[in-house]
């Protein structure tokens, strides 16, 4: 595999580790290395990742979706990131405001809440501390790649289940579980 972008450190970046720009920034470059998306070995029927080198010590993934894989309901356990399409189409759910990561077990959420993202290649967002979304890979037939960035690493993932307005959370997953 080609060698990972580095993101040029900033008196910002050092003292406060990577922004969601900064991440943004990470991924758009990661994922116009054809190269190194490229040699993602990729599964019919599930998703594959490869963990990269990140900026500044952030965690950072390269992962590959089959026809209608999807990551549910999750937030990303207080850390900020960012995500880029490297390959194929992503599309995004996601809600309008953020939800505070904890203190609640379940949500009824009003309506108009809902938002959707369709990102083709080199398409890619930066959300902040209380984002939580679910990514899907639509297609029906082909694969698609991406470049996700989070800082700080990863404590844990908190997984919700959805059913019309009411969001329930149902799992926290530990990195150790990964």
């Amino acid at each position: 595999m080609s060698a990972v972008p580095r993101t040029p450190s900033s008196s910002r970046t050092s003292r406060r580790g990577p922004s969601p720009a900064d991440l943004l920034d990470f991924a758009r470059r990661v994922a116009a290395d054809t190269a190194l998306v490229s040699h993602l070995p990729l599964d019919p029927e599930g998703r594959t990742w490869t963990r990269l080198e990140g900026p500044a010590g952030a965690e950072a993934w390269l992962i590959g979706w089959p026809p209608g894989a999807e990551t549910g309901w999750h937030d990303h356990g207080g850390s900020h990131g960012a995500f880029v399409t490297a390959a194929g189409e992503l599309t995004e759910l996601s809600l309008s405001v953020p939800l505070p990561s904890e203190g609640w077990r379940s949500l009824e959420l009003a309506d108009g809440l809902d938002r959707v993202r369709v990102l083709p290649e080199g398409r890619g967002r930066a959300f902040g501390r209380n984002h939580l979304h679910q990514v899907e890979n639509r297609s029906t037939s082909g694969h698609a790649v991406s470049v996700h960035a989070y800082y700080p690493p990863l404590p844990l993932i908190r997984r919700y289940s959805r059913k019309a307005s009411t969001l329930r959370l149902e799992l926290v997953e530990r990195p150790e579980e990964w």
